[in-house]
């Protein structure tokens, strides 16, 4: 990654960082004492530095298996713990989020995708995985403080506006995940095959699969559980 200038690094690791940051606030807000909180607090650590040791170690970087390294031991076990979240902790942890730092959290987005450019510029993931491609993710960063400022009221919340933000918000997440998937260097690859994304499988753009979107994702998914089952305090 020596096409990669150090200062798009220094910027992604306070991104990854800043994002944590949100989640452990909105921890706090349920209560450290609290057993989902525990876990979380926990495994966040661990995780963060199992990836980054993984990836120093160059084992994503084995990339002929099938499924992709990445997915197995990156991505995978990052889903599986959002989707015991949602079934077992829902009224214990999910319900006593705060919608505003979940809402507010998304403006990391613009960062992310500033680094994404940066890294195309140098080579190291494809011109669709950006907002001169194919990549509209940067709104929702851009509309995220907008959304705060606007949707959080002292006579109520405007529930509509946060469920059309967290809607739009996960589709365009949805449609940048898609396409990092299928320009991976792996088996699945379908596009982008003169410049693949490749950056994800180095330090310490691993972050992005396995911490950044996992948070993202499951901001969205908890603030649309709030929202639809009428929680949104």
């Amino acid at each position: 990654m020596e096409s990669v200038p150090a200062y798009v690094s220094v910027v992604f690791i306070l991104t990854t960082f800043a994002t944590v940051g949100f989640l452990i606030h909105a921890i706090k807000s349920v209560g450290t004492d609290k057993l989902p909180s525990k876990v979380l607090i926990f495994i966040l650590p661990l995780w963060i530095f199992f990836q980054a040791a993984l990836s120093l170690g160059g084992f994503y970087l084995e990339t002929g298996s099938f499924p992709p390294r990445l997915l197995l031991f990156g991505v995978g076990p990052t889903l599986l713990l959002i989707a015991a979240y949602l079934a077992f902790f829902r009224d214990s942890f999910i319900n006593k989020l705060p919608l505003k730092t979940l809402t507010l959290l998304h403006v990391i987005r613009v960062p992310v995708e500033l680094v994404l450019y940066w890294l195309f510029v140098a080579e190291q993931v494809p011109e669709i995985m950006t907002f001169e491609g194919q990549n509209f993710d940067i709104l929702s960063g851009f509309l995220a403080p907008i959304v705060f400022l606007t949707a959080f009221r002292r006579d109520g919340t405007i529930r509509w506006l946060l469920i059309a933000h967290n809607l739009l918000g996960l589709l365009l997440l949805t449609n940048i995940v898609a396409t990092a998937v299928v320009s991976l260097p792996s088996p699945m690859q379908m596009t982008a095959f003169d410049q693949p994304n490749r950056a994800v499988l180095f330090f310490p753009y691993i972050w992005l699969p396995t911490i950044v979107v996992p948070i993202v994702f499951f901001a969205h998914l908890s603030s649309l559980w709030k929202l639809f089952s009428g929680r949104d305090e």
